[in-house]
This record gives structure tokens, sequence and C-alpha cells, in this order.
């Protein structure tokens, strides 16, 4: 954090800001823009593109500013060079703009989201997501493809992934080596809908899809998978383990057979009703008996598990660290090395007649479940993020995984396509 403090002073100072194309402009887009704009010297949100101009263009009100609109990357290209902040519905003509330094994408969109990421990765825009969904759907070919290309594309700090990865990276650096990566939430029913999350969702402005995938797991199974694909973890079962606890975070160390943490190499795991909330931890272990009586020393306890945790995530007003560390330090918050390790697979939240269209996350019929990337292509499980839009062939009850034998894909996605590269690359 101190290198990112002087990284942007040091810009502020030499009037050379980091400038932000932003692309998607809902409740997350909007608090991001304010923040940057208030209280990030040394950075600012040049452009922002989203299918609604108009949204974009609240953005940059709600934050104080009067944008223009363009059409063209040339128009917009002219209006990062003289600081005028711009919109445009055109996200591609954004990102082959001249004068932008990373892209954020913050549309939630699997498909479209595969778009601009390839287009900014071409065009060799460091790119921020905050796009879980395509991110553990396509994301460990997305980062192949940023490699080969030597751009960054990173997860975001502030949303729980990468708060773990931060955690993660910290024990690592005390010679603890993790076993549980874990995700604190408050709340979860696989069957709510969009109907039961509306009042929440009109309480604070927000998608109600997005909200009801909070609610049904379908977004920490997402979250989860990252983290896995991440660091080399796996789940312990199908959905995790998902435990159930009102005690302190740090009570779960004795929670979990050390032994088969070992075996597995470690694992991704949530929380439910955990203090403090909403979090994350790591639990660990250290093989130096000296250096585990220290530990004992300052309060960690015994072992052979030790807890670290965070109690909160930050979303948006992390966000720029993240974009700091991209551009001007080459490192990612978060990111894939290989292949995956861990997807998340649609299963039925109700009996679903044949013919059905899969209304996809956060609808009425299905949640996404946590399953080892190993299972999914031995039984040809269907992701999550491919769902939407896919016809049933048959019936399905209700908690039933569903394969890609049950569906009949939509034509002419490119996700379909990146996914199919993705699983012969890795197949190894």
């Amino acid at each position: 954090m101190i290198i990112i403090d002087t990284a942007l002073r040091r810009r502020a100072e030499e009037d050379r800001p980091i400038r932000v194309g932003m692309v998607g402009a809902g409740y997350m887009g909007r608090g991001l823009v304010r923040h940057i704009s208030a209280s990030v010297p040394g950075m600012r949100v040049a452009a922002i593109s989203n299918r609604n101009p108009a949204n974009a263009e609240r953005a940059y009100k709600e934050a104080g500013l009067a944008p223009a609109r363009a059409d063209t990357a040339d128009a917009i290209s002219a209006a990062v060079a003289g600081g005028r902040p711009v919109v445009t519905e055109d996200a591609f003509a954004l990102i082959a703009a001249e004068g932008i330094d990373c892209l954020v994408d913050v549309t939630g969109a699997v498909d479209f989201g595969a778009r601009i990421t390839l287009a900014a990765i071409e065009r060799g825009l460091p790119v921020v997501t905050m796009n879980a969904e395509l991110d553990c759907t396509v994301g460990p070919l997305l980062a192949h493809r940023a490699r080969s290309a030597g751009v960054v594309l990173t997860g975001a700090d502030g949303d729980q992934p990468a708060v773990q990865a931060n955690l993660l990276r910290f024990v690592r650096s005390l010679g603890v080596t993790p076993l549980v990566a874990g995700n604190i939430k408050g709340f979860q029913d696989e069957y709510r809908t969009p109907t039961t999350q509306q009042p929440f969702a009109d309480r604070w402005g927000q998608n109600v899809h997005m909200i009801t995938s909070f609610t049904d797991g379908t977004k920490v199974s997402f979250e989860q998978a990252i983290v896995a694909n991440a660091f080399g973890f796996t789940v312990p079962r199908r959905g995790m383990y998902g435990l159930d606890h009102t005690g302190h975070v740090d009570e779960l160390a004795q929670m979990y057979d050390v032994d088969e943490l070992r075996e597995s190499g470690g694992i991704v795991d949530y929380v439910v009703g955990t203090k403090p909330a909403p979090g994350v931890y790591v639990l660990g272990t250290h093989d130096d008996p000296v250096q585990r009586s220290y530990l004992e020393l300052y309060k960690l306890g015994r072992g052979p598990l030790y807890s670290f945790y965070t109690p909160y995530h930050l979303c948006h007003f992390e966000v720029p660290h993240t974009v700091v560390r991209a551009v001007d330090f080459g490192d990612a918050a978060l990111t894939p090395p290989a292949g995956p390790r861990v997807d998340v697979v649609a299963t039925a939240k109700r009996d679903l007649p044949t013919g059905t269209v899969l209304d996809g996350i956060g609808g009425y019929d299905t949640y996404g479940v946590a399953e080892s990337h190993t299972v999914t292509r031995a039984d040809d499980l269907l992701p999550m993020g491919i769902s939407e839009g896919c016809v049933l062939r048959r019936a399905v009850t209700k908690d039933t995984v569903l394969s890609y034998a049950d569906v009949t894909l939509p034509r002419g996605r490119l996700v379909d396509t990146l996914r199919a590269e993705q699983d012969e690359l890795f197949a190894a």
C-alpha cells in the first residue's frame, strides 16, 4: 500500500494520472467513478462505455463531472487527450482509443466480457476485471492469452477473491503453508429468486439478478473457484463444506482435518454465520517447531492450523490499488497461472421441463456449485457461466447438476468457443 501511495502521489505531482477506461456503469461502477474522482489523486476515469450511455453520464454527474459523448475512437482519443471525461456506447471504440492506460470491466456479462477482454489484450491494455462470472468460466484461457501478449490481466482488489489472494501471499511470506482459503458469508439459500430478492435490490439500487446470485450461493462458488484456480487449490467435495458456525473465525482452525488438507494440497471453502463478517480467512501450518513457538507467543495458538483473516472487503474502494499494481508495477492481484482446478456447474433450482430456456446467473432456474475441474470434465458438466440461453433437451428435477448432454447451446457465442479452446489447451 505504501508503494502504491507513493506511485500515485508522484503521478499527481507530475500531472500524469493513470487514465482508466471503464466498461459498465452499474452500482459498483458508479461507486468506483465517484471514489477515483474524489479520493485518488494520480488517477482519473478518462472514459466510460455503457450500452445505455445515460447510465455512464449518470456515473460522471454523480461524481460532479460533466462528460461529453463520443461515437468513434478518434473522438474518444481527442477527449482523453484534452482531459475531458467522455462516454460512449461503443466499448470497442473506447478500447481502440489512444491515451487509455488500463481497462476496468465492471459488466458481469460473460460473453460480452470475453469480447472486450480479448480486444483489450490485443490492444496491449492491462485489464482489471470485476467480472467473476467470466473469470471462473474462461479465466485460465484469458490469462494464458494475456501472458502470451505480455499484458496484465487481474482480478480486482476489494472483492473477496483478491482479498484472499493478498492474504494468501502475506501468509506465505511468513513461512506458513496455506491449506484453506475461505469466504465468510452472512446468509445463503440456494432457492432464492429475483422475486424474493427484489426488495433488497430496490433498497440498495442494485441489479436483482446479481443480488440473487449472492444469496443462492452462485457468487461465492465463482469467487472460491477463482481463488482455487489462482493458487492450485481444490474443493473438498461438490459445493465445498459450507460450514455453519456462529462463533469467531479463529475457531475454524479446529474444524478441519489437517491430514486431509495436506493430502489435498489445499482447499477453498466458505462459512455461514461466522464473525467478523463479511470477510475472508486463511488457515495454514508451519513446519518449524521453533517458529511454531513464536506463533504461540504472538497469540496465534498452538496450531497445527493458524488462523489469519481480513474482516472486510471494500469492493470498489480498493480497485484503484489494482490499477496501480497493473500499470506501474506489472503485478496482478489475482490471476490463474495455469489450467482450471475448480469450476462452477449449473444445478436446477426447481423442477425444469423439457424446452426450458435457462435464465442464467441469479435467475429462477439454476444456481451454481463449485466442483473440481477433473469431475466437471469427466462428467461433461455444464458450467454455470455457459448456462444462460441453453435449452433443455429433457426434463430435470430440482437439485440435478446439468451436463452438456442435457442442453442445446445457443449459436454463435464466443464464450463457447473459448471454453472448448480452454479445455483443449489444458487437457493434459
